[in-house]
């Protein structure tokens, strides 16, 4: 079985995602979670949930910030509320968040998700022991590695069949550091980007939080094209995120990821949908920034 998960901006933009067929809500608290679309409240969170179920849909919470200690006591009544109002599952990276889980008898499936370090089966499966009941894929890996890591690994792997590739995070204040030193009046929002002096139609998006400065690939990704090698290799769990991609725009996208979804399984899916979608998607993406399928054309060899 296919299942799409996807972000959420807000309560209207998830029951919107909901209604177009989305399997699961990815939403979160930028406290606790990094690169969302938008930062929910609680009371949002509960409201998504609560309409997830009623619909008889998921809702997983990310909890994969990199916590210091002075913030990592926090994640306990945060992972107890989460609890409380029966989310399905949460995304989760910092080994610490996983003993509190156990030392806490929180009972909250969690999905192991380190970002770029999760390019092996062997990682997947250590994790998997000690209860992890999926991963998370590295936006960069190759199509022969995603096809290597399925075949050996025993839970399903999330793999990013649109959106944002985030490429570097640090936890320095890099953007207001740049704006300091050139005694510039700091640019909000995530409007930013960054260029190589060499290839200066280069477009790498840039922006800080109170989780540090995340960098992002000049091009975001879109995997329509391909979906039919995706789907015979096993890879079930399609994430689309609208990290740059916002409102009712990104609601059409997944809505055509979950068209998608059903003509694969109903044996309907032919090469003229695929491109009619990937036009439609194509129209929909933001002008200002690029699409490609990223590494996964790639030979293995290329990019190491």
């Amino acid at each position: 079985m296919i299942e799409i998960i996807s972000t959420a901006e807000s309560n209207d933009q998830a029951e919107a995602l909901i209604r177009a067929g989305v399997d699961t809500i990815n939403v979160g608290e930028d406290e606790f979670g990094l690169r969302l679309p938008a930062s929910c409240s609680r009371n949002e969170i509960r409201n998504i949930a609560e309409f997830a179920h009623k619909h008889n849909k998921k809702i997983c919470v990310s909890v994969n910030a990199l916590f210091h200690n002075d913030r990592i006591e926090k994640v306990i009544k945060y992972l107890q509320f989460l609890q409380e109002i029966n989310v399905d599952s949460i995304t989760v990276g910092d080994p610490g968040v996983v003993r509190l889980l156990t030392l806490h008898q929180i009972n909250i499936p969690y999905v192991y998700d380190a970002q770029t370090l999760v390019t092996s089966a062997k990682q997947i499966n250590f994790w998997v022991k000690r209860g992890s009941m999926g991963a998370v894929l590295a936006r960069e890996l190759t199509f022969e590695e995603l096809k290597s890591i399925r075949e050996q690994v025993e839970v399903p792997v999330e793999l990013l069949v649109y959106g944002a590739t985030c490429i570097h995070h640090s936890k320095r204040p890099l953007v207001q550091n740049y704006f300091n030193f050139t005694k510039q009046e700091k640019e909000e929002g995530k409007g930013l980007f960054i260029s190589e002096p060499k290839k200066p139609d280069s477009h790498y998006s840039i922006y800080e939080d109170m989780n540090g400065t995340h960098v992002f690939a000049t091009d975001d990704i879109n995997l329509m094209p391909y979906l039919t090698s995706i789907h015979k290799a096993g890879l079930t769990q399609w994430k689309v995120d609208g990290i740059f991609t916002r409102g009712q725009h990104f609601v059409e996208i997944a809505r055509l990821f979950v068209k998608a979804k059903n003509a694969l399984i109903e044996g309907k899916w032919t090469e003229e949908l695929m491109k009619n979608f990937n036009m439609q998607i194509n129209s929909l993406h933001p002008k200002e920034r690029t699409l490609s399928e990223g590494f996964f054309s790639k030979s293995p060899d290329e990019v190491k």
